[in-house]
This record gives C-alpha cells, structure tokens and sequence, in this order.
C-alpha cells in the first residue's frame, strides 16, 4: 500500500453548521492525517480556476457561486491510499444515495451542498494540493 497525500475541501454548507470538527474526527478516525489546514473565503477566480475542468457543464456556474457563498476548509489529508480511503469516507455525491456513516449521508443537504469535496485519483489530488498549497504550508 501507498502514502498518499489527497486534497480535501469542507465546503460552505458545512463550516456553516460548525461541522469542521466532526468531519475532521472522521477523517482521523480512518487513520488519514491533516497534514495541512486553513480556512479561506474563496474568491469567484479561485472557484472558477479550480472547478475549470467543469467550465462548459451546465451547473458550473451555479457550483462556483455555492463556493463563493461562505467561508471553506482546504486541508491535504495524508495516510495509506489516501485518495480511496477519504472518497470512501465522503460517500457518493449525491447525499441520498451514499452509505450510512459517510460524511455525505450524514451532514449533506443536497447534491451541491453536499459538505465535501475530495481529489478523484492521485494525479489530480497533486494538481489540487498545488492550487491552495505550497511545499512548504504540507507538514507531514
């Protein structure tokens, strides 16, 4: 098994029900470690760089004003297949449809406001991490 280093967003859904503690327990709890953390508000460029892969589908601007609408938590989780092991812990994107336990099923409200965002595969967990974080901000 690998080390990984996954990027992990508490979005604004969640920082607004003061839910940044209990996510974090989760993620500790399955043995992943915050290895870097901060609490931005983040801007309209900042949203529409880092979900421009999702720039031509119809919810992107909706999905980049949601972010915009409060205060998030960035943070780089660290631990064995960290990328599997934290969208196991999230559950499915849709909060109906995940399992019992997860972080969505538990505190999501709806698709959007579904209380996470997690890097989908290793190569863009780096391109993530690099966007909100610099080498020297990742204390392992």
């Amino acid at each position: 098994m690998a080390i990984q280093r996954t990027l992990s967003i508490i979005k604004p859904d969640a920082t607004r029900r003061n839910l940044t503690g209990q996510i974090n327990a989760r993620f500790e709890e399955n043995d992943l470690r915050i290895v870097a953390q901060k609490r931005i508000h983040m801007t309209r460029s900042q949203a529409e760089g880092f979900y421009a892969v999702h720039a031509e589908r119809a919810f992107f601007g909706d999905l980049c004003d949601f972010m915009c609408s409060g205060p998030v938590v960035v943070q780089v989780l660290e631990g064995e297949n960290a990328v599997t092991a934290n969208r196991d812990i999230m559950g499915a994107t849709n909060p109906a449809n995940a399992d019992e336990g997860t972080i969505r099923k538990d505190f999501g409200e709806s698709i959007e406001a579904n209380s996470v965002h997690g890097s989908d595969s290793p190569e863009n967990a780096a391109i993530e991490i690099a966007f909100f974080f610099s080498q020297t901000e990742l204390v392992g």
